[in-house]
């Protein structure tokens, strides 16, 4: 099967980027709402709305949670679910795909974790506090990608694509951390049953089953319940049937090129002199189409193109519209913000982001173990390394699991996490737009190989 070689960042890279982008603009204005009903004079209801319970029931089984509930552990599930299609693009044909190109995103996103972790620690070294390290390690590729949009072209576009590099390595990072740290009493019968669901899937995927209702029906109906059950934080799920999902088309694209000029030259054949209404034949040449297209794109692109968009503009908002409303008494801000989770987590973001990054890029190139990306200078770096320290989503949903039941340690995060996301947005992009503008690039350039 022919396939194409990627030369620079292309295309779809830069639509990847300008969707996270607007995702990142959207998810703003969801905080931003979340924040104003929080504290305006009906803030009693912002909470009363996310504590209603909804039941999933069948026979005898039933799963009963509150709004908030199926929020984090439901919708959040697609979210991690795209995250994996991602991962799994980016480890198989993308920035991830080998070692010279994944050497610098790979180390910088496991020091960007580290190094807030150990500086979150410092805070709160003690039990339960110290349960949040994990708060301050992860990335908001939405919204840093959203913030880096306003640098323009004093950026260059293999910045954005290192941001995106790293982000996505932090994402799995996140997912790790959450598998390993914060499950609760895990069940084996549920983790032995979505074990074989998930083995269901990998032999569809050896199969080559392309029919995305087998993955929607194993993955959901089996792999998601089975977690949610067994004490594995249910998203977990999501990332790990995203891996199970093939990579190849149908048919490759010779093929489909030569099948699809076929059908186009039957199409114009035929004899129907009609100027309104198709002919039958034509109607079935259309159906021969569709069904055509459908085969030449792979079942993780088809899923990754439609799912991203209701992720970015549906889930990851309603997410913040239902985590990011803290009710803040004015008179006891100092306390909020001086707490020591809320001190470790904007130390951990907004410094210790930035120093793990670029402390550990800058030893990776200057000891010859890799480059800068292409373009760039080191205060594009800079500028870079302090934007990864806005980390909303996932640093949100870390909250919730590490301090479950713990509203005033939860807050207390949640302020940090705030604060630190408004400080490295506001600091990386003025260090970006001291940087001289750059000359337009291409888009990308593709050949067959």
């Amino acid at each position: 099967m022919s396939k194409l070689k990627k030369i620079i960042p292309g295309k779809s890279v830069a639509n990847f980027i300008k969707n996270e982008s607007a995702g990142g603009i959207v998810l703003f204005f969801a905080v931003l709402i979340a924040m104003l009903w929080a504290n305006s004079p009906w803030h009693e209801s912002y909470h009363w709305v996310w504590d209603q319970f909804f039941i999933i029931s069948f026979g005898g089984f039933e799963l009963k949670n509150n709004l908030h509930h199926w929020i984090n552990d439901g919708l959040m599930a697609v979210f991690f679910f795209v995250v994996g299609l991602e991962l799994k693009r980016e480890i198989s044909i993308g920035q991830l795909s080998s070692v010279k190109q994944s050497i610098l995103p790979i180390t910088a996103a496991a020091a960007g974790m580290a190094t807030p972790a150990l500086i979150y620690l410092i805070f709160n070294g003690k039990a339960p506090e110290s349960n949040g390290w994990g708060i301050p390690t992860a990335t908001d590729i939405a919204f840093a990608l959203g913030v880096l949009s306003l640098a323009g072209n004093r950026v260059p576009l293999s910045i954005k694509v290192f941001l995106t590099a790293l982000a996505v390595v932090d994402d799995l990072g996140a997912v790790i951390v959450i598998a390993l740290f914060y499950t609760s009493e895990i069940s084996m019968f549920s983790l032995s049953l979505g074990a074989l669901f998930l083995a269901i899937l990998f032999l569809g995927n050896y199969l080559k089953i392309h029919n995305t209702y087998f993955y929607a029906v194993f993955g959901i109906g089996g792999l998601w319940t089975a977690f949610l059950l067994s004490g594995v934080h249910s998203t977990i799920a999501g990332v790990l049937a995203a891996f199970t999902i093939p990579m190849r088309n149908s048919i490759d694209e010779i093929d489909f090129a030569t099948k699809l000029r076929k059908l186009i030259d039957k199409f114009e054949a035929d004899d129907n002199n009609n100027l309104y209404l198709l002919s039958n034949q034509q109607v079935q040449i259309i159906d021969n189409i569709n069904e055509l297209t459908l085969q030449a794109s792979s079942p993780l692109q088809k899923l990754e193109h439609n799912l991203h968009s209701l992720v970015a503009f549906v889930i990851m908002p309603v997410f913040a519209l239902a985590n990011a409303g803290v009710h803040i008494d004015f008179a006891h801000v100092p306390d909020l913000i001086f707490a020591p989770i809320s001190l470790g987590v904007i130390f951990g973001l907004f410094i210790g982001k930035f120093l793990g990054i670029f402390t550990i890029c800058w030893l990776m190139v200057k000891l010859k173990l890799a480059k800068l990306p292409e373009k760039s200078k080191w205060g594009h770096l800079v500028g870079v390394s302090v934007l990864a320290g806005i980390g909303f989503t996932m640093s949100m949903f870390i909250a919730e699991l590490a301090f479950k039941g713990n509203t005033i340690f939860i807050e207390e995060a949640k302020i940090g996490i705030m604060l630190a996301s408004i400080l490295a947005g506001v600091v990386g992009i003025l260090i970006l737009k001291l940087q001289k503008p750059l000359k337009e690039e291409p888009e990308g350039i593709y050949e067959v190989e």
